[in-house]
């Protein structure tokens, strides 16, 4: 199994839980001006990461597809929920991650993709910095009642709220008084498999 990914970008989600679930698998980066070339294209023709290829040449794309295709191979993890309701509320946190908050980035990112005086972009930014404040002032009560983000158990939706919580920081989004997400934060840095992603796509 291989992992195609960009240091720091959504794909660190996968390559956690990759080391969560103990597979045995290839992280192969692909530098930032090659994400368009056409042999990565022949993988992911949307050109972007993550991008998961089976030993059989089988390739999934999508960040959300790929966690829960790896927590479905690996079920005894329960990374996907263990009942119903379980899976529901990993469902409905991931999907928040990935529609709501994920996107919420993009004016920061790539303000130019919004609007083309970029005498805006600075303002573009800060808007979109005080939506993620609310957004991630949302997931804190989240954290503040439950031990993990789908409640008390660990989930695909962790390694996906790690990577954007990361983002939120370096991007200086206003996380002030949220202690849960700061909590949060502290314990997934701290965990061997976080660590060992990170050391491997030299994020320290």
């Amino acid at each position: 199994m291989k992992l195609y990914y960009l240091p720091g970008a959504c794909s660190l989600a996968d390559h956690i839980t990759l080391e969560w679930i103990g597979a045995d698998y290839e992280a192969i980066e692909v530098p930032r001006d090659e994400l368009k070339s056409s042999w990565y294209l022949a993988i992911s023709p949307g050109g972007a990461v993550p991008a998961l290829v089976e030993d059989d040449g089988w390739a999934l794309t999508e960040n959300a597809a790929i966690l829960h295709y790896l927590a479905e191979k690996h079920p005894e993890t329960q990374l996907a929920g263990s009942d119903a309701r379980g899976r529901a509320e990993v469902n409905r946190w991931l999907g928040f991650l990935n529609s709501d908050v994920h996107q919420a980035f993009k004016p920061i990112f790539a303000p130019a993709a919004f609007v083309d005086d970029e005498n805006l972009h600075a303002t573009l930014a800060e808007h979109a910095r005080a939506k993620l404040g609310k957004l991630f002032a949302r997931i804190d009560k989240q954290l503040a009642e439950h031990a993990w983000l789908a409640g008390d158990r660990r989930s695909v939706a962790d390694p996906y709220l790690f990577v954007v919580l990361r983002w939120a920081r370096g991007k200086k989004v206003p996380l002030d008084g949220l202690a849960a997400l700061d909590a949060f934060y502290e314990r997934m840095h701290q965990d061997p498999g976080v660590r060992k992603a990170l050391a491997a796509e030299g994020l320290g």
